[in-house]
């Protein structure tokens, strides 16, 4: 059970799935069904052209939305581009940053990634701001190496006030969408290496305030032993959060486990 009073957060990444249609339709099940889970904070994350219509169709609950990508630039000659400011005046709260399909297929990087947390916290938008090793970075025993330097990019330009406003999800690559899931005991031995550095970097206090989420195949038979261990704070989930059944469970569960704690 967590020590602290970290309030779990999960968010459902939609990446490049559904029409608006069956985006409305899930989001508004997510809203009837989880109404009154008030121990965790929920997010859902749809495609950029649903982020406008869905925060509208949430806007009288308490389940929140976020984009998947933003420009680091507050304006600009920046085609296909959305500035954070954009991004919260379409009803977001929230920006995923640096996802590893973004550093993969799209050339992020880890001085971008911390530009786009510095602009989204500008903008007054909640940064989930991703890391986390390949497969092989992993074999070679590289994975603390890596995420450390990640981590200390995403937030970089981040002040010791504001860190408790920033989530870090730690998203293995070599488990995402692959069916694989770190052990909770794998997940949560980087969860403690990604809070102790926090702590270097802000003091342990703040960084005792930081959510850490997890994300690679977060699915509804396994979020309670994630959950379960000391530094896990809530989950990234993907494509279990397209399907209600097995979101609103994963919500439900992590609710239920939330209970016990402190509030």
């Amino acid at each position: 059970m967590h020590p602290t009073t970290r309030r779990p957060i999960l968010a459902g990444n939609w990446k490049m799935h559904l029409d608006l249609a069956a985006g409305l339709a899930l989001a508004s099940e997510i809203r009837n069904r989880c109404s009154r889970l008030r121990s965790v904070d929920v997010v859902v994350a749809p495609v950029a052209l649903a982020v406008y219509p869905i925060a509208q169709r949430l806007a009288d609950s308490h389940i929140g939305v976020a984009a998947q990508n933003c420009h680091y630039a507050a304006r600009g000659a920046f085609t296909g581009e959305l500035a954070p400011s954009q991004i919260k005046d379409a009803g977001a709260g929230y920006v995923v940053i640096g996802h590893s399909e973004r550093r993969q297929f799209f050339g992020e990087t880890d001085e971008g990634v911390g530009k786009k947390v510095r602009a989204a916290l500008d903008a007054a938008l909640v940064p989930i701001a991703c890391i986390g090793e390949t497969l092989a970075e992993r074999e070679a025993n590289r994975t603390l190496e890596v995420v450390t330097r990640q981590l200390d990019a995403a937030v970089a330009a981040v002040s010791k006030d504001e860190a408790p406003t920033v989530v870090i999800a730690y998203e293995p690559v070599w488990a995402i969408g692959t069916g694989r899931t770190a052990t909770p005991a794998q997940a949560q031995e980087v969860h403690a290496a990604i809070r102790a550095r926090l702590g270097e970097r802000f003091g342990r206090d703040v960084a005792e305030r930081i959510r850490l989420q997890y994300g690679g195949s977060v699915k509804a038979d396994n979020i309670a032993a994630l959950m379960s261990e000391a530094d896990i704070d809530g989950a990234l989930v993907g494509g279990a959060s397209l399907e209600a059944e097995s979101f609103i469970s994963i919500v439900t569960q992590t609710a239920e486990l939330a209970q016990g704690r402190p509030s």
